[in-house]
């Protein structure tokens, strides 16, 4: 880890704020929620976005880095119109076999300031292009380390590694749940929360609670109450509780960006719409999220995409029915904030067909406009992911501890599985259009 002294961040803000500065626009309003809508600066706001993981990864200023490259890729999604982007604001040092490395933090309260830089770094490139963030700040799965390593470090040493034959599903999922009731785990999270949403930018001198480039906090991603149903029954106490108390933290440092979970919506809790509505009622969650996986689902058949559309297409529809109802419910707005799809013939390569992709990509994009259109809940969308020009480092498309071409796939999955290249021209053009669709 990075250390600063306070004197160093002090000299350091003022020698940003004193000499040559990052240009950026003037002073923009922050999102806000006015029932089932979103806006800004009193015009209407709707979501074009997509999922970055890795923007901190490539704003730092060390060999995991690469600025002019992430200067590139924001400039490729300006261009298609995308206004928002996820990614991710912290990772924990773990024994997880697919987990991250290096990563925000470890179990000491002494945090990684080169890749909190890095976060600093990509907001403020962003900023510049009028793209917002939507910040996540842990994680129920194991790829960036999340709550299954924060129990690690505060249960004598024990944890379960996703896919372990000797721990089958879902007691990866189960144990990781046993975080909300594990009251040193939560404290070790909040503490980071709680330097994260008071940080300052160290390149625009912004404290991060009143930058503009950020449009909300999550707590999580994909936070479950369990894996099996008894499971999310037992832990579900602890999980409303842990929503409401880490909400009302982030909304106690700052009372300018939006908050929300970062559920998959019923998919995620116990395919229970009682249990999403739940997750959402409280006054700190300010709007309502979903994700929607046709493969990981098995809804998709990856050997026969084609004869499995059928399915996909019926059940996607009836998941945003659903999700939507729950949102109007609520009187919150709804973001479909990840949504996937795999190339044709399960390939991972650039360059192969994506027609099934895209048909799917459609299909959601065209939900949200109809949902637009006709004063529905659901407010945008934020497609997994951007791969850009990152491409797989290794012929069998595994991640490995110490690659530094991303793409849109976290390290646990096979790279390039769900990310849209550079060089994916008709995927490129269902998100542009749709862009436009947006604001026309």
């Amino acid at each position: 880890m990075v250390q600063i002294s306070r004197r160093e961040l002090i000299a350091g803000s003022l020698a940003v704020m004193a000499g040559p500065a990052l240009a950026l626009p003037p002073r923009r309003p922050f999102v806000t929620v006015a029932g089932t809508r979103f806006a800004l600066g009193g015009a209407p706001y709707r979501v074009a976005g997509v999922n970055a993981w890795y923007a901190a990864y490539l704003g730092a200023d060390a060999p995991i880095g690469n600025r002019d490259r992430l200067k590139r890729e924001l400039d490729r999604l300006a261009a298609l119109g995308i206004n928002n982007i996820r990614i991710l604001g912290s990772a924990e040092m773990s024994p997880l076999k697919n987990s991250v490395r290096p990563t925000f933090r470890d179990r000491t309260a002494t945090y990684n300031e080169q890749l909190l830089r890095g976060l600093d770094h990509a907001l403020a490139e962003m900023g510049r292009r009028n793209i917002k963030a939507v910040i996540y700040l842990t994680n129920f799965w194991e790829w960036s380390g999340g709550m299954m390593t924060y129990l690690y470090w505060t249960n004598g040493g024990r944890y379960i590694n996703m896919n372990d034959l000797a721990h089958p599903w879902p007691q990866f999922a189960d144990m990781s749940s046993e975080f909300y009731a594990s009251a040193p785990a939560v404290r070790m999270y909040h503490d980071y929360v709680r330097a994260v949403v008071s940080r300052r930018n160290t390149v625009t001198g912004v404290r991060y609670r009143d930058d503009p480039a950020i449009m909300a906090w999550q707590l999580a991603n994909e936070p479950r109450p369990g894996g099996s149903e008894e499971a999310g029954k037992r832990h579900m106490a602890a999980y409303l509780g842990w929503i409401g108390a880490t909400a009302r933290l982030i909304k106690s440092l700052d009372r300018n960006h939006l908050v929300s979970v970062g559920s998959e919506g019923t998919q995620g809790c116990n395919d229970d719409d009682q249990c999403v509505v739940d997750a959402h009622r409280r006054t700190a969650i300010d709007y309502v999220t979903a994700h929607i996986w046709p493969q990981n689902w098995s809804w998709a058949d990856p050997k026969d995409l084609a004869g499995t559309w059928p399915a996909v297409e019926r059940n996607t529809r009836a998941y945003l029915a659903r999700q939507g109802a729950i949102a109007r419910r609520l009187r919150k707005p709804l973001v479909v904030e990840e949504f996937g799809f795999p190339r044709d013939g399960g390939s991972f390569d650039p360059g192969t067909p994506t027609a099934l992709k895209d048909r799917f990509y459609g299909l959601i994009t065209g939900a949200v406009l109809d949902s637009v259109r006709s004063g529905g809940p659901l407010q945008g969308c934020n497609f997994w992911g951007w791969g850009g020009e990152g491409r797989a480092q290794h012929p069998d498309h595994h991640f490995m501890r110490g690659d530094t071409s991303y793409v849109g796939d976290p390290p646990h999955e096979p790279q390039g599985w769900y990310s849209v290249f550079d060089t994916d021209a008709s995927t490129q053009t269902v998100i542009r259009d749709y862009a436009r669709a947006l604001v026309a």
